[in-house]
């Protein structure tokens, strides 16, 4: 088995192993390397695990570098999946030993993983100790159409929540890469207002420059949620934006990627002022209607805390939890240690500080300081 890095010629062969492997997430997509490269400048080191010159297994690593400390190796940075996707335990061993060597040479002391299911190696094969990191899980709800008898088997408190701001004049609407300034917008105020620098704006243009399929030149469907091909690939995935307007502007906005017929939401907001209106339920409510139109089976909420706020916002809808497994390998962890994610009083301190800033001044500084933060 050999293990070398990735190189642009590789990216048809790696897309179309993720493509057609049933654990792959878009989160292991080329297409990622690029948007991060690009968007923040953090360098991308993705490997491979080949046999005869078959792709067996891939890992897909960005460098993140935080100034004096040298950052982490991250799969993946900003997104709630990633991790080593193989054929056999042995390869994602290898792959994992390639892996610390590399943290080595780049004077990194931990690597990150975010997987949606175990690492199927052996402790006895990794190159450093393993630690189980948080207690995250992702909220899923299997779709079944048609969207009318969906949303018939809504409970009647969430129909009403739903039906609340189109009696406001709200009105929603899913689409694609024209959206993206009224996403911001909302996206940008609300991240200010809950205490957390925003994303770059570059981020969410780069997604659907190299992500979106309408855009890409593989001469696959558009549709993401068309058949898999003959030889089992998934098509590549797509990208759309839910925005729910008041006759005032924009005040609720989600961004989803759909791939192998799951329909995942990574950002979402809505502004406080609007929230008696209830403008998320009829954001959700949209672009719920709108995959299950697609054809999607399962629409993906994203990451939580079981039993907080958004655990429970996501168990209104009849999802249910599935659990994630973040680790964190390097030489200051133990195997098998659980690593919780404490709060601090420091960090509650800048949250309520950072809240507090004029909007234009959050959102010139704030994506410098976001692309150094991996969560």
């Amino acid at each position: 088995m050999q293990i070398r890095p990735y190189t642009p010629s590789d990216q048809l062969a790696w897309d179309l192993y993720v493509r057609r492997h049933s654990e792959a997430t878009h989160c292991h997509l080329t297409g990622w390397k690029d948007v991060i490269e690009e968007t923040y400048g953090h360098k991308g080191f993705y490997l491979l695990a080949e046999e005869n010159s078959k792709i067996v297994g891939i890992l897909p690593l960005i460098h993140v570098r935080v100034r004096f400390l040298g950052g982490t190796l991250c799969s993946m940075p900003f997104l709630n999946y990633g991790g080593t996707l193989s054929d056999s335990p042995e390869a994602a061993a290898a792959l994992l030993q390639e892996a610390a060597r590399l943290a080595s040479r780049l004077g990194v002391r931990t690597i990150e993983l975010r997987q949606t299911s175990p690492i199927p190696c052996q402790d006895s094969w990794l190159p450093m100790p393993l630690a189980r990191r948080g207690d995250k899980i992702r909220m899923v709800l299997p779709l079944s159409g048609p969207a009318e008898t969906f949303f018939a088997s809504l409970k009647s408190k969430l129909k009403s929540q739903i039906r609340r701001p189109l009696k406001e004049g709200m009105t929603a609407k899913v689409g694609g890469a024209e959206l993206a300034e009224d996403f911001y917008a909302v996206f940008a105020r609300n991240m200010r207002d809950l205490g957390s620098p925003v994303h770059s704006p570059k981020l969410f243009k780069q997604i659907f420059r190299h992500l979106d399929a309408s855009t890409l030149t593989s001469g696959e469907p558009a549709n993401g949620a068309s058949p898999e091909s003959q030889d089992g690939a998934a098509p590549p995935p797509r990208v759309h934006i839910g925005v729910v307007y008041h006759p005032q502007g924009p005040v609720a906005a989600g961004l989803v990627v759909s791939f192998r017929r799951t329909v995942e939401i990574p950002w979402a907001s809505s502004l406080r002022a609007y929230n008696r209106f209830s403008p998320n339920m009829l954001l959700y409510w949209s672009l719920l209607e709108h995959a299950i139109n697609e054809g999607h089976r399962a629409f993906d909420f994203g990451r939580s805390t079981p039993m907080e706020g958004t655990y429970r916002f996501k168990e209104q809808w009849g999802a249910r939890p599935q659990p994630l497994y973040w680790y964190v390998i390097g030489p200051s962890t133990r195997s098998g240690q659980f690593l919780a994610d404490a709060g601090s009083k420091v960090r509650t301190w800048a949250a309520a500080a950072w809240s507090r800033l004029p909007l234009p001044v959050a959102n010139t500084i704030g994506p410098w300081i976001r692309g150094a933060i991996p969560l």
